[in-house]
């Protein structure tokens, strides 16, 4: 006999009359893989332990080797609302939510409102002395009250950004097995291969709209992380929230483990990812293909793959591959570039030029470099009225061997070889910048001191105004800091980087160090795409969002030598971002969401995520 609490009202009576059917259901596919097992809920209800409850489910009876069913209850109340981060309110609960629920006794008797809880939170991650600790507190808060972490994170984003993300989510990774508290998104191992689509399903959301995707091969600067890689895409989506107003529940975080090739991580006792050297060739490939397959056959033709932190090796051939058939992109390869050139964009609006004026030598060319090289010769191209092939010849490139040029062209790979241009041998970068005399020093070697005092006095000598783009992450591998910048070039540099600097102070002035950060891109790219139901990326989306960021930096800004916009006001540059990759997206026919809003900005606002607490029925 089922007997109910008379507090509970008709529409809990009705849930648990669903659970109640569904678990009939379930008993009757258990029954039929126990055999001719007796079921559940046929067993004799007075078989107790010691006297206690009926054993209705077998658990108390069960030895450790008999397989249970794991029985949950679904209406969210008592201690269950407490335990889920969608719903919990920790003491933000109000004292009739509290009897509604059953929450009394279970929470201290104060009420606590959203905006004191946050104050509480902020203060106790202050008195942190360690930036990875303030991760690990961020973490769990995201694990126990997800609307509490997102106010947080959106309200303080300057200040929370680089615990989230860069640099401390560099730390994160490499620790990543000490840290490790709750499972958190998808590991998909070689263990899985033939059951992808069935690992998919195990997920809890079914309306998923974005995936981020590592394999951990080439983790910020860090090299091969293996599964411990996981900490890139769990942040990445954190910024897809607070940052492009994407619900939590449409994202999902992904790791494909295939080995790793990282000796200290293979000899770590305490790593928690497969224990054996990559996989490579068919046995990789055919892994990703099941991956890519089966996310489309699960979730459809318009979710978005994010590829992540891939090696130079298969970041290129992977979204080659893939960007014909399902909406994808690499964000080293095509949101770097479009930071970047949404910066440059904002310096030569300084200076008075144009980005055609300039002459471009990139430290490093795999894919970051690439990719960035590649979107500037797009825009040269767009801005000049020349063709693509004459717009690259603005840009020179060193790699480990010297200068990318003509008589090197056998020994390259193919995205490297449209920029080996008619050019004698640069054995280094000091040599390539002597005589190529560039006006912009782009980054990405994740070699600390590459900007060496030298080269910035050297390009500061031919050009009044050098851009210095200090791209690796994290901190400690940026080719130049702000100071050394500023410093070298008598506070004439545009400088920017790809993890923060502090502002640094020269000559009186103060100046504040923009950073090229991926997440000024990806959140509103992600947002566009969704709102227009785009089912491919075109490298035009990404001009488009390049651009759109650079007209969100202000004539203040402007004056201040900034060539990104605060990020404090990053939501509304991600909604101006996602209207400009969405109309760009009807433009070329790659919209599905018909008819389209008559206005982009107002319904991307519109569509935006709200940390702010629900009350409760």
């Amino acid at each position: 006999m089922l007997v109910f609490r008379s507090r509970r009202s008709a529409s809990c009576l009705h849930l648990f009359l669903i659970a109640s059917a569904r678990g009939f259901a379930m008993e009757s596919q258990l029954k039929d893989m126990r055999g001719d097992g007796p079921s559940v809920l046929e067993k004799d209800p007075g078989a107790t332990i010691a006297g206690g409850v009926h054993d209705t489910y077998g658990e108390d009876a069960a030895t450790v080797e008999r397989i249970v069913t794991p029985w949950a209850r679904t209406v969210a109340s008592g201690v269950e609302l407490l335990r889920d981060p969608r719903y919990n309110k920790g003491l933000g609960f109000t004292l009739a939510e509290r009897d509604h629920h059953y929450l009394r006794g279970l929470l201290p008797p104060v009420h606590f409102s959203q905006e004191l809880q946050e104050e509480r939170i902020l203060e106790d991650l202050r008195s942190y002395p360690d930036q990875l600790q303030k991760y690990v507190a961020l973490m769990e808060l995201q694990e126990r009250n997800e609307r509490l972490f997102y106010k947080v994170l959106i309200d303080h984003v300057e200040e929370m950004l680089p615990f989230v993300y860069t640099p401390t989510v560099g730390e994160a990774c490499q620790k990543y097995g000490l840290i490790y508290r709750r499972p958190r998104g998808l590991y998909i191992s070689l263990n899985e291969k033939g059951k992808i689509l069935d690992v998919l399903r195990n997920w809890p959301e079914h309306n998923v709209h974005v995936i981020v995707v590592t394999d951990g091969e080439r983790i910020l600067g860090l090299g091969d992380l293996g599964i411990q890689g996981m900490g890139i895409p769990v942040g990445k989506l954190a910024l897809y929230t607070a940052l492009g107003g994407l619900r939590p529940s449409l994202c999902l975080p992904v790791v494909i483990d295939v080995g790793t090739n990282n000796k200290d991580l293979l000899n770590d006792r305490f790593y928690i990812g497969l224990k054996r050297e990559r996989a490579t060739g068919e046995e990789y490939d055919s892994l990703i293909d099941e991956f890519m397959s089966a996310v489309k056959q699960e979730y459809g033709e318009r979710v978005l793959v994010q590829f992540e932190d891939f090696a130079n090796q298969n970041a290129f051939r992977l979204l080659a591959k893939y960007s014909t058939t399902h909406l994808v992109f690499n964000d080293d390869i095509q949101g770097t570039a479009a930071v970047v050139l949404g910066g440059l964009i904002a310096a030569v609006n300084i200076t008075g030029t144009k980005i055609s004026d300039q002459t471009y030598l990139f430290a490093g060319a795999g894919e970051a470099g690439s990719g960035i090289a590649e979107i500037i010769a797009m825009h040269i191209s767009k801005e000049s009225n020349v063709e693509l092939e004459e717009a690259r010849k603005k840009i020179w490139m060193v790699d480990s061997k010297g200068l990318l040029e003509s008589s090197r062209l056998g020994s390259l790979q193919e995205y490297k070889k449209r920029y080996a241009h008619e050019h004698e041998s640069c054995p280094d970068f000091p040599a390539a910048v002597k005589q190529l005399k560039p006006t912009v020093l782009i980054g990405t070697t994740s070699k600390k001191g590459m900007f060496s005092k030298e080269i910035l006095e050297e390009v500061a000598s031919f050009t009044e105004r050098p851009i210095v783009l200090a791209l690796s992450n994290p901190t400690s591998k940026s080719e130049c800091t702000a100071e050394e910048a500023l410093k070298y070039t008598q506070g004439r540099a545009l400088f920017a980087s790809g993890s923060p600097f502090s502002p640094v102070e020269m000559n009186g002035k103060t100046f504040t160090p923009g950073q090229a950060n991926n997440a000024y891109i990806f959140p509103g790219m992600g947002l566009g795409c969704i709102i227009a139901g785009a089912i491919r990326v075109q490298d035009e989306m990404f001009l488009e969002a390049a651009r759109a960021l650079a007209h969100q930096v202000s004539k203040e800004d402007s004056e201040r030598g900034l060539i990104y916009p605060p990020f404090t006001h990053i939501r509304k540059i991600s909604a101006h971002i996602a209207a400009a990759v969405a109309a760009k997206a009807y433009e070329l026919g790659l919209a599905t969401r018909i008819p389209r809003p008559t206005d982009l900005l107002s319904y991307a606002q519109s569509c935006m995520y709200s940390p702010l607490y629900r009350m409760y029925r």
